[in-house]
């Protein structure tokens, strides 16, 4: 039985100081699911450290979160731009099997710098996700799956503001674990 959001709200809370994969994922085990519906609208993103390559990294990157128009029209990597202007990447461009290789070794500074001056070949308009319901870990529950990467991220709900999410990437066994948190009310 899916526990009580106070519940949840805590357990997060805790996990997000440094846990294992093990533990995050029997947090999101026991969350209950969400349908696409839920799912809609601007999300504000950080990891869960887990030990994972990439914790730490997309904020580092000036990862903003998620937006979610329409179960067709998904941004699953929305960044930090000049003057704080929010702008869509297309991850298809990112090398996910090199980056879970380098990421640990690359010093937090230079890939920040790298990433600046890459951003402005990478951002774009186009929606490069979609949303579907899927059965990720034995529950069916909203998902966002990319375009062109053998990436989905499932979710679940911690509450009526908060969702947990696992990014499942394909030939990589440790999920990169991340919250979302409403930027806007709910559409």
């Amino acid at each position: 039985m899916p526990i009580e959001p106070s519940d949840a709200r805590r357990r997060l809370r805790t996990l997000e100081h440094g846990t294992t994969p093990g533990a995050a994922l029997a947090l999101f085990d026991d969350l209950p699911p969400l349908s696409v519906g839920d799912l809609l609208g601007r999300w504000a993103g950080r990891g869960v450290p887990t030990g994972h390559p990439f914790d730490g990294l997309l904020e580092r990157l000036g990862w903003h979160g998620k937006v979610m128009r329409s179960p067709e029209d998904v941004h699953p990597l929305v960044f930090r731009a000049r003057q704080g202007r929010l702008v869509g990447i297309t991850p298809a461009w990112l090398p996910m099997g090199a980056a879970l290789r380098v990421a640990p070794a690359v010093p937090p500074a230079l890939a920040a710098s790298v990433f600046r001056v890459l951003r402005p070949v990478v951002t774009t308009t186009r929606p490069q996700a979609r949303l579907r319901v899927v059965e990720h870990r034995g529950v069916t529950s909203a998902a966002m799956v990319y375009d062109r990467l053998p990436v989905i991220d499932a979710f679940r709900r911690v509450d009526d503001r908060t969702v947990l999410g696992v990014m499942d990437v394909r030939d990589d066994p440790q999920p990169y674990v991340f919250v979302l948190e409403r930027a806007d009310p709910p559409q």
